[in-house]
């Protein structure tokens, strides 16, 4: 965290969630509206795997309520991402493009402070229905274990990790062609969320495996369901873990490479005038 103390960080936040809130009671009926459209499209978003699975009775060795566990936990991943999304913090391509890195440095708070958000009202639908989407699954699954719940915290900070990993690895091409890679995380990082909505039981090794190392969306929520499930070996339960680890790391040394170049050559989207190319 830097020279920011907890103190600090839980101001800033408070500071955040009062802005949001702000924007929410601007227009409460037009921010009501997002809201639950952002709640229905999530809904709707991952129907047309669950009602394929509801059909078969499951989908690949899971039933059709383990099925659901899984899209809710992808839910629950990716809205945790959009609280706590600082204004495109998850998407620094965008940041990087746009020639907007060198205004995170006359800020008066470090990079890590600034690159956290906190938006509980305006862009919390995806977190909500998939909250509701886990306690229908848990509710129509057999008992789990006491600690399942703690599992699962660790689970969805360990994916978060990952999404948010990959999209800075992808994101340092942007430092060498910002023009050309302004969106590669958007697209990465959607590409991502949509694929990790498919469950890889079943399928054959050669597709399961790239999804599993090269583009990561099995880790986003289909093994980490399986391992909260307890349907893994006991050692497939510290892979994405060690996965999530070897991934930063190289995000982090790519990313300080490509930040080295960015600061020798500069932004090359601003013209004289101030205008972006």
């Amino acid at each position: 965290m830097g020279n920011v103390s907890l103190k600090r960080w839980a101001g800033l936040f408070g500071i955040y969630a009062k802005m949001d809130m702000a924007a929410l009671f601007r227009d409460t009926k037009f921010m009501l509206v997002a809201v639950i459209s952002d709640i229905a499209s999530d809904i709707s978003g991952i129907s047309g795997i669950f009602l394929l699975a509801w059909r078969f009775d499951g989908i690949g060795g899971l039933d059709k309520f383990e099925i659901l566990f899984m899209l809710a936990y992808g839910g629950i991943v990716n809205g945790t991402i959009m609280v706590l999304d600082g204004g495109n913090s998850s998407f620094p391509s965008r940041i990087i493009g746009r020639g907007q890195w060198e205004h995170k440095f006359i800020m008066p708070l470090p990079y890590s402070v600034q690159m956290f958000g906190f938006f509980p009202f305006t862009c919390s639908g995806r977190l909500v229905s998939g909250i509701i989407l886990m306690i229908i699954a848990v509710l129509n699954l057999p008992a789990l274990p006491a600690w399942w719940i703690a599992v699962l915290i660790v689970n969805v900070i360990i994916s978060i990790v990952i999404v948010v990993a990959l999209s800075y690895l992808v994101s340092s091409l942007a430092f060498y062609a910002p023009v050309q890679c302004e969106e590669i995380s958007t697209s990465i990082r959607y590409s991502a969320e949509y694929t990790a909505t498919f469950p890889l039981s079943g399928m054959p090794l050669y597709m399961k495996l790239p999804l599993l190392t090269v583009f990561p969306a099995g880790l986003i929520a289909w093994l980490p369901t399986l391992i909260i499930l307890g349907k893994t070996p006991a050692l497939a339960n510290f892979y994405p873990i060690i996965f999530a680890v070897l991934l930063s790391l190289i995000a982090a040394h790519f990313f300080k490479k490509g930040f080295r170049y960015y600061v020798k050559k500069g932004i090359n989207r601003y013209h004289a005038g101030g205008h972006r190319s």
